[in-house]
């Protein structure tokens, strides 16, 4: 599943160089593993979900957007979900507040 996942990110963003944080889960080192060209890795360290930057971004879809909510359906979740992300990644300014870690040495 994981090589089907990376191919179908690279060729979605396929004029684009990918960094993808990933932890230390067997399907992300296994060597089956086929990491497309424009796909590279930044491992997390062990035991340290505060340091990735895509829970910092989960919290604030769940507090903003599932904070204390009962939904009917699947649907209507995944459709909330849906829009939290869409609409977050309108705030540059508010994503990079929350993800640019030192550690990423990534430049904008």
């Amino acid at each position: 599943m994981m090589n089907l996942f990376l191919a179908n990110v690279s060729e979605e963003f396929i004029e684009n160089e990918i960094i993808m944080l990933v932890d230390g889960a067997g399907w992300h080192k296994s060597k089956e593993l086929k990491i497309p060209y424009n796909i590279h890795f930044i491992i997390q360290p062990p035991y340290s979900p505060e340091v990735n930057p895509t829970e910092h971004i989960w919290d604030e879809i769940r507090e903003k957007y599932l904070h204390n909510k009962i939904f009917s359906s699947l649907k209507e979740t995944i459709n909330r979900v849906s829009n939290g992300i869409r609409e977050l990644s309108s705030k540059n300014e508010l994503i990079k507040s929350m993800t640019l870690f030192p550690y990423l040495n990534i430049s904008f």
